[in-house]
């Protein structure tokens, strides 16, 4: 495995030109722990900068987010250790995603809850990561906890809509299906997820654009489309996320103001930002 560094996140941050609500949440970050406490997973797919989370609680006042949730990354595994020590010490700020051991039993799953984790992620696109069927067949145990399941997918080539559909716990979706944005809202995937959005079956993030398009060069014009008929579909089943730090970067660093600011073209008025921003992550994950 390659110690060569991923980018760490731009230290300026653009304004917002729209106002944030009070009481925002940012849905997706992750917590980076020094690696002589929280070793990195041997068969990771990339090696983070090392960004504490101190760094993030300074980018959350200066946007005007109250609240953020901390995803388990893949490259530490079912090892949780670095989003539990960063929920410790913002826990009326901070909730979490776990990635368990499909083995994990009933007083650890207790355990994370009361620490405020709030679902378990299965990362089917990057290494070190549960599976799909093994977070299927932990949802029947965690469902009583009032989780959700996680999942980051590409949904054009994803084969298992019927299953997410007969699970008995909420389901959330990564980066707007992680799609590549050129293949655009007539997807047959795509298609398959807005219908779940439309049914109130799952949540989406709307979150890391710069992952979906070549943005240095083209923008993010072509993800606009996919964020809208994602909007469009169930407003009331939307999130925002930033991906911060934006692991796996080698060369450009989107910018966290402008990612924020993204929200406001796609979404063009004030109330449905602030049920995507505010209401909407609050039912989900602040409890």
């Amino acid at each position: 495995m390659s110690e060569t560094r991923c980018l760490a996140p731009d230290a300026v941050v653009h304004p917002v030109r729209f106002p944030v609500p009070r009481g925002a949440w940012d849905t997706h970050i992750h917590a980076i722990g020094a690696p002589e406490r929280f070793p990195l997973a041997a068969n990771r797919s990339y090696t983070p900068a090392q960004v504490p989370i101190e760094a993030y609680v300074t980018l959350m006042d200066r946007l005007g987010i109250a609240h953020a949730v901390l995803v388990q990354p893949s490259i530490y595994g079912t090892d949780n250790r670095a989003m539990i020590d960063a929920l410790s010490r913002y826990p009326e700020r901070f909730r979490g995603i776990a990635v368990v051991d499909p083995g994990i039993d009933d007083r650890e799953l207790a355990a994370l809850h009361e620490a405020g984790v709030r679902g378990v992620r299965a990362n089917l696109l990057n290494r070190g990561g549960i599976s799909f069927a093994d977070a299927c067949a932990l949802a029947g145990r965690f469902a009583d906890l009032g989780w959700h399941l996680q999942l980051q997918i590409d949904v054009s080539t994803f084969d298992r809509f019927d299953a997410i559909a007969e699970l008995p716990v909420d389901v959330v979706i990564d980066h707007m299906g992680y799609m590549s944005a050129d293949k655009g809202p007539m997807n047959p995937g795509f298609l398959r997820l807005l219908k779940l959005v439309d049914a109130g079956r799952c949540w989406v993030k709307l979150s890391a654009p710069y992952r979906l398009i070549d943005w240095q060069r083209c923008g993010y014009g072509a993800v606009a489309p996919l964020a809208r008929a994602l909007a469009r579909a169930n407003p009331q089943r939307m999130l925002w996320g930033s991906d911060w730090p934006h692991t796996d970067l080698r060369s450009g660093m989107p910018n966290d103001g402008d990612l924020l600011d993204l929200l406001g073209a796609w979404i063009d008025d004030d109330a449905t930002r602030e049920a995507i921003l505010v209401t909407n992550p609050a039912s989900l994950y602040g409890a």
